[in-house]
This record gives structure tokens, C-alpha cells and sequence, in this order.
């Protein structure tokens, strides 16, 4: 996850500025392959990893905790889009905007601000336009959707049991994430983007059993 995460703020991989293809060297396609990472480092078996600053922090520590939490978020989003384009929805686009944004919500919190430089910061840096984006496609979807008047039980159909899921994992990244922000460790844009995300989820997932014509299940209490 840092790696993606170092790549995504625009930090490139160490060793490879100013390398560049010859001609006589070989085919582009072997050139590529002779600079392409390999997978696996072996820097983290000491049970350490790194910040976007150059810290090296126990796995353990809450920066990767958060990390985790948003790197497994968008494999959900991802699974939940998958199913979502199979039936045709046409939101599946904005699934992918999201993913792509949530690589930017991992350059910030890979980047602890107390030990980020200026140029850090300017790659790294999380605005509230993609916060007033998610208000404005929630708006747009709860304007269409049946007044909610019981508690929802995740279900309606695979697209929006998957989106269920994707916002619980939602909760759980936020979660990981407002220690951080309390902390002055993250963006509190990151937190705030967090929270109007899993409450799009939510919404999202209630429109997909609606197109699709499935049943929402509704909580009902037990016979005493």
C-alpha cells in the first residue's frame, strides 16, 4: 500500500529519475521490464514499513492501520463496481473516481504532517471539492429514492449487498482515520471525505436494489 501510495503523490520509485530507453538496447518491452520494481523489497520483515516522509514505523502503528483499512475499502468499492457494471448501472464511473480518490486520501495519510517538509505537503495535499462532489451525488440519488422510514438490513441484490459492504469498510477506515486528524498526524479533509463517502455508499446501495427491482429487508424485532 505505501508503494501505491508513494506512486500516486508523485514520488516515483528510488533509482529509476533519468533512466530512460536507448535505441540498440533492446525491445521497449524488454527495457520496461528491466525497470519495472520487483514485488517483493524485503524491507518490510523486520515487521517495519515507511511513511512518504522517510520514517520507518512499526506495521502495527496506526498510519498503516489506516493505510490497510482504505487500500482493503477500494478492493470492496472495486468488487461492488464489478457487479454493478454486469447489471448496468450507470454510477460505475463514479466507483472508479472514488478508487482513484482514495489513492489520494492514502498519499495523506502516508505523509504524518508532523514530520512532512513543504514539497511533501504540496503533493500530498487533500481539498474539499471531492467532499462537495459526494454531497452533490448524494443529493442527486436521495432526491429518487422512497422515503426511509424502518432500518435497511444490507441486501437487494448483489450490487447492493456489495455496496453495503463497501460502506461498512467505509466506517471502519474512518474509524482508523480521525485519531490521525485528532492528532494533527492527517487532513481532517481526509476524515470529512471519509464520512460523506460511506453515507454515498449507503445511498448508492438503496438506488441499486431500486433499478434492479430488488427487496430491500428491513430490521424487524423478534417476538419477545
Amino acid at each position: 500500500m505505501w508503494l501505491r501510495a508513494a506512486v500516486a503523490a508523485g514520488r516515483g520509485l528510488p533509482g529509476m529519475a533519468g533512466r530512460r530507453w536507448r535505441s540498440g538496447a533492446g525491445s521497449p518491452e524488454r527495457a520496461a521490464a528491466e525497470r519495472a520494481p520487483r514485488i517483493y523489497t524485503r524491507t518490510g520483515d523486520s515487521g517495519f514499513s515507511s511513511t512518504f516522509t522517510g520514517e520507518r514505523r512499526p506495521k502495527g502503528d496506526r498510519i498503516f492501520e489506516a493505510l490497510g483499512a482504505t487500500d482493503e475499502l477500494s478492493s470492496a468499492i472495486g468488487l461492488a463496481g464489478e457487479f454493478s457494471s454486469e447489471k448496468g448501472h450507470t454510477f460505475v464511473d463514479q466507483l472508479h473516481k472514488v478508487q482513484c480518490m482514495l489513492q489520494d486520501v492514502g498519499s495523506n495519510i502516508a505523509t504524518p504532517l508532523s514530520s512532512a517538509r513543504e514539497a511533501h505537503l504540496k503533493r500530498t495535499s487533500f481539498s474539499k471539492k471531492p467532499i462537495l462532489e459526494l454531497e452533490q451525488w448524494i443529493d442527486s440519488y436521495s432526491e429518487q429514492l422512497p422515503p426511509l422510514r424502518a432500518f435497511i438490513l444490507p441486501s437487494g441484490g448483489r450490487s447492493s449487498a456489495a455496496l453495503h459492504l463497501s460502506r461498512a469498510v467505509c466506517r471502519r477506515a474512518e474509524r482508523c482515520v480521525v485519531p490521525l486528524v485528532q492528532a494533527g498526524e492527517a487532513d481532517p479533509n481526509v476524515a470529512k471525505y471519509l464520512n460523506r463517502l460511506s453515507d454515498y455508499l449507503f445511498v448508492l446501495a438503496r438506488y441499486a436494489a431500486m433499478k434492479e427491482g430488488k427487496e430491500e429487508k428491513i430490521y424487524i424485532k423478534p417476538e419477545p
